[in-house]
């Protein structure tokens, strides 16, 4: 799952990184909204209220929204050159690595708030939250060449409503649209149900969440890790 790349995978491989993670990132996504009132994964939305509250001379407020979609690209930016320069070296595994760094910031975080060594703003704590989803998104999107973004939830959207209508098209554009349908409504499905048991379980475990959803992503990485570098 976090090994082969672009044609190398088949399409079983990504449905089940784009439940997995989705799932991950719809939690995380409704996570930061009960934080602070703000997505952490939807940089149009939080484009749209830079714009707005700029607009209506909310400067600081614009800034915080602005400060999200920073994140956003930094984490994707980072993640891409650290799989570049794994990918020059042939490391197998640096997909894997990636999602265990991913998976390590989240153990931090939630640590940090567990344990009370310090209670960080709220808008700190979604900027590390669109950091993360900026992480993922580029890992998924690189390791699939574009098939499989977790967060993009506006593209998948949009893609469905063209695959849909090519289903009452011929038969070629049919057997084109058909494992396309199929892996964007299972992410935007794993999306939208990792929201609603992210929002349940940050009501009944606070921050323990951010450890859950780290050990989560640690079983899928590791193993995956170890075997690349068996093989």
């Amino acid at each position: 799952m976090l090994i082969k790349v672009g044609d190398d995978r088949t399409s079983n491989i990504d449905l089940v990184l784009a439940g997995l993670l989705s799932s991950i990132a719809g939690a995380l996504n409704a996570v930061g909204f009960l934080i602070a009132g703000t997505f952490t994964a939807n940089m149009t939305g939080n484009i749209s209220a830079f714009a707005d509250n700029f607009a209506n001379g909310a400067v600081v407020m614009s800034m915080s929204f602005l400060g999200l979609v920073a994140a956003f690209i930094c984490g994707a930016s980072i993640a891409a050159l650290v799989i570049q320069a794994g990918e020059k070296r042939n490391l197998r595994s640096i997909y894997a690595l990636a999602i265990t760094a991913e998976a390590v910031i989240l153990l931090l975080l939630g640590t940090v708030l567990i344990l009370s060594f310090a209670h960080p703003h709220e808008t700190f704590l979604v900027i590390i939250l669109s950091f993360v989803m900026g992480l993922q998104n580029a890992v998924t999107t690189m390791i699939s060449r574009a098939r499989v973004r977790t967060t993009h939830v506006s593209g998948m959207a949009t893609d469905i409503g063209i695959e849909l209508a090519a289903l009452v098209g011929d038969a070629k554009s049919r057997k084109d649209a058909s494992p396309k349908l199929k892996l964007h409504s299972l992410t935007l499905a794993s999306f939208a149900i990792g929201g609603v048991c992210g929002a349940l379980l940050f009501q009944l475990v606070g921050s323990w969440l951010f450890v859950i959803a780290a050990f989560v992503l640690l079983l899928i990485a590791v193993p995956e890790a170890l075997r690349a570098h068996r093989t």
